[in-house]
């Protein structure tokens, strides 16, 4: 179910997010997830539960919306002074980052969040991927050779981060961080002799 409104940028909307945001944070941390509900969050962020429901929708679009603030990338991606290092550097810190309890929760609330087929940059998903889009892109950008080169972040995306997400979501344990290399290697590659 999405949301019936969409929030509004400040004021008394934005201290609701962040109330909301808390509570749901601090709740995650006490309990199960399966036993927390949209009026447990509303008591404890001193909003009624009707307040969510019109923003949010449902229990797991406020889980969704606390995970996209919880993989929003806080700084650029690190320089080692080639692209393919700076991308394995990233990918790296990516793999360890995601594989994380917290965040495979984070990414498994995000997938089941929203409607996937719909074409809206605005969804969660597609925020998500907009964070590892910009942060390859600021990579790229760094050398001549990849900056502005045709499927340069989709090669990457496609080579690198699918791999990396669908062993965390789908499978027991995360790819091996020893892979990465042949990864970016392969994504490079790709962009290279396209």
């Amino acid at each position: 179910m999405s949301p019936v409104t969409g929030p509004r940028p400040g004021g008394r909307s934005a201290r609701i997010q962040q109330a909301v945001h808390a509570s749901t944070r601090k709740l995650l941390a006490e309990r199960e997830r399966a036993d927390i509900t949209v009026p447990m969050i509303a008591a404890d962020a001193g909003v009624t539960p009707s307040t969510i429901y019109r923003r949010w929708g449902d229990i797991t679009e406020v889980f969704a919306d606390v995970a996209i603030e919880r993989l929003r990338p806080e700084t650029p991606p690190r320089e080692t002074g080639s692209v393919r290092g700076d991308l394995v550097a990233w990918a790296q810190e990516y793999l360890e980052e995601m594989s994380s309890p917290v965040c495979r929760a984070a990414l498994r609330d995000i997938v089941m969040s929203g409607d996937m087929g719909r074409p809206d940059n605005g969804t969660n998903q597609y925020k998500c991927a907009a964070f590892c889009r910009s942060q390859i892109n600021t990579i790229l950008e760094r050398d001549a050779q990849f900056s502005g080169a045709p499927g340069a972040v989709e090669g990457v995306i496609d080579h690198v981060v699918a791999p990396i997400v669908y062993r965390i979501l789908f499978d027991q344990d995360p790819l091996a961080e020893d892979r990465i290399g042949a990864l970016v290697d392969s994504a490079l590659d790709t962009v290279v002799h396209a």
